[in-house]
């Protein structure tokens, strides 16, 4: 029985619609804007003062990242963005890739 694995390289990253960012002025740096809407989020914002929108920085990789995905490119092709403009600095790079892809998705910023 032969059993398919799909190639993550080849899936293509979408950004969550609902999800609000922006990017410094340098155009180098994204802040994702996280609402927290669940019930225990709404729970915590009454008794603990948690905030109602965490702004998450992303570093530079991570920006890089994020500008790249435009619902065309696949996984590879930002990889390979990454290796031309970051070097050697971003090895290894396809399973930081794939991990760093994983949490994105987790976190509802982006589909495929």
């Amino acid at each position: 029985m032969s059993h398919k694995k799909d190639n993550f390289l080849d899936f293509v990253p979408v950004r969550n619609e609902r999800t609000k960012w922006d990017v410094d002025e340098k155009k180098t740096i994204v802040t994702v804007h996280m609402e927290h809407r669940k019930f225990f989020d709404r729970i915590a914002q009454c008794f603990f003062r948690r905030p109602k929108v965490s702004h998450i920085k992303l570093d530079g990789y991570g920006s890089a990242v994020w500008l790249q995905i435009n619902g065309e490119r696949t996984v590879g092709e930002i990889g390979e963005y990454l290796k031309e403009s970051f070097g050697d600095g971003v090895e290894p790079l396809y399973p930081r890739l794939v991990k760093y892809m994983q949490i994105l998705r987790n976190n509802g910023f982006i589909h495929f």
